[in-house]
């Protein structure tokens, strides 16, 4: 007999087995099919189809969480930082054209303002403006028609003013000083407040929007008579929401700073905050009086 023609030849009980086995293996494919696995893949197709019915009411609620999370109180929306507008809820957009309308020496006087120039939806509007608070010469403005004579009442007659100490005086002291009047002088205490207070008279150069003539009226007529107390900012281990609440730190710098320290060490004095991209030794030398080494 042909040896390979052996190897295709079966006995009736090897042909039996040979059927069964084939049998066995079609059964299971198909309860394999029709069984367990396909369940499972239908009800995990049905799952995630309901997770993405559900994305969209996800993302809103996101989007929100910034805003209700955050404890609103009266502020002037003229003086958003990147951090406060990125807790409000606004976009980085909007932040941005709300500093870049303020480099401008503007400011905006309503909520209608605010809207045009940041572009915020109504609905953010809506949460936000019952919180604004502008100054009283904005929100108290009088009617006028033609030709109107100012009293000197606002705008102090020249003369010999005695030097106050500047973390002190009140909005009235400020007002004293010709030409500057209510906006200006809300200005200088609302940043003063923000610091804890002022270190040097030479950051009356930090307040937004004081003319060069008025800065130096207010070093003839102020100065740093005692040190302010404030809780100083620990740089070397403060997060990066904590350096961006300190008015001198914006969000970006904030993170630039802890990338700045992981990458080189702690600061250890003021020179080291020069390798922070924008300060200068002299504006460093200020920013550390307020800080921790």
């Amino acid at each position: 007999m042909n040896p390979i023609k052996s190897y295709f030849q079966f006995s009736k009980e090897q042909r039996n087995g040979i059927f069964v086995l084939i049998l066995l293996v079609v059964g299971l494919q198909t309860a394999w099919f029709f069984g367990v696995n396909h369940t499972a893949e239908v009800t995990k197709s049905n799952v995630e189809v309901q997770w993405l019915t559900l994305q969209a009411d996800i993302d809103k609620l996101k989007g929100a969480s910034t805003v209700y999370g955050y404890e609103l109180k009266p502020y002037n929306p003229n003086f958003i930082t990147d951090y406060k507008g990125y807790k409000l809820g606004m976009s980085l957009q909007e932040i941005d054209r709300l500093l870049a309308f303020r480099r401008t020496n503007q400011y905006v006087n309503s909520a209608a303002d605010f809207q045009n120039v940041t572009k915020v939806s109504d609905s953010l509007l809506a949460i936000l403006s019952p919180f604004f608070k502008f100054p009283d010469w904005v929100t108290h403005k009088k009617d006028t028609k033609g030709f109107v004579k100012y009293e000197k009442k606002t705008f102090a007659t020249e003369g010999k003013i005695p030097i106050l100490d500047v973390n002190s005086a009140s909005a009235e002291d400020f007002m004293r000083i010709n030409g500057i009047g209510a906006g200006y002088s809300d200005r200088i205490i609302i940043f003063r407040e923000s610091l804890g207070g002022f270190v040097s008279m030479q950051q009356m150069e930090d307040i937004w929007g004081l003319p060069p003539e008025v800065i130096t009226k207010l070093n003839v007529s102020f100065k740093v008579s005692s040190q302010p107390t404030f809780r100083k900012l620990d740089i070397n281990n403060a997060s990066v929401k904590e350096i961006a609440q300190f008015p001198y730190f914006r969000y970006s710098l904030a993170k630039e700073i802890v990338t700045c320290r992981s990458m080189n060490g702690d600061f250890k004095n003021a020179s080291d905050l020069t390798k922070i991209k924008g300060l200068s030794i002299e504006k460093a030398n200020i920013i550390a009086l307020y800080l921790t080494f």
